[in-house]
C-alpha cells in the first residue's frame, strides 16, 4: 500500500526546486558532456577567462570546496585547456590562465549553457518568462541569499573512562 501524502496548505517550494534543478543540472551536463566538459569545467573556464583570478576565488565563484577545485583543474590542465601560473600582481599567489583551445572550448560551451537555459525557459511564454526570472531574482536576493548555518549533528558528552 502506498503512502498518502499529507494534505498541503502551501505549493512544496523544496521540491519544486530540488527537482527543477536536479533536471536542468542534468540536462547541462549531457550537453556539456557532448565538448568534453562537465559543468565544473566549463565554470572555471567561464570565470577565468580574461581575468587574473587563483583557484580559491574561482572555487568561491563556483561554490566548490578545495578538493573539487583541484580535481577540476588537474582535469582541464590534462586537456589543455587551462593552466596555473604565477600571478603578475602577487609574485606568491597562483592564477588560473585558459589556454587558446580553452578559450575556444569556453566559447563553445557558453553556447551551449545558454541553449540548455533558452530551452528550458521556452516552456513558459514570454510574459511568465518575465515575471518567473524577476521572481526568482527576488528570492535568491532577499530571504534565500544566505543560507543560515547548518545545524550540526547533537552529540552526546563524552563519558569518563573509569
Amino acid at each position: 500500500m502506498t503512502a498518502m501524502a499529507p494534505e498541503r496548505s502551501q505549493p512544496d517550494l523544496s521540491f519544486l526546486l530540488d527537482r527543477s534543478g536536479h533536471l536542468l543540472r542534468t540536462r547541462m551536463a549531457t550537453a556539456l558532456a557532448e565538448i568534453g566538459l562537465t559543468a565544473r569545467m566549463h565554470c572555471v573556464l567561464a570565470h577565468a577567462l580574461g581575468q587574473e583570478r587563483t583557484q580559491i576565488q574561482l572555487a568561491e565563484l563556483g561554490d566548490m570546496d578545495k578538493t573539487t577545485m583541484v580535481v577540476t583543474m588537474d582535469a582541464l590542465e590534462k586537456a589543455g585547456l587551462a593552466e596555473r601560473r604565477p600571478s603578475s600582481r602577487d609574485r606568491r599567489a597562483r592564477i588560473v590562465a585558459v589556454t587558446e583551445e580553452g578559450a575556444r572550448v569556453a566559447a563553445r560551451s557558453r553556447e551551449i549553457v545558454d541553449r540548455v537555459h533558452r530551452e528550458a525557459l521556452d516552456a513558459l511564454a514570454p510574459d511568465e518568462r518575465e515575471v518567473f526570472l524577476r521572481a526568482m531574482d527576488r528570492l535568491i536576493g532577499g530571504l534565500l541569499a544566505e543560507s543560515p548555518p547548518a545545524p550540526g549533528a547533537a552529540r552526546r558528552a563524552r563519558q569518563r573512562q573509569g
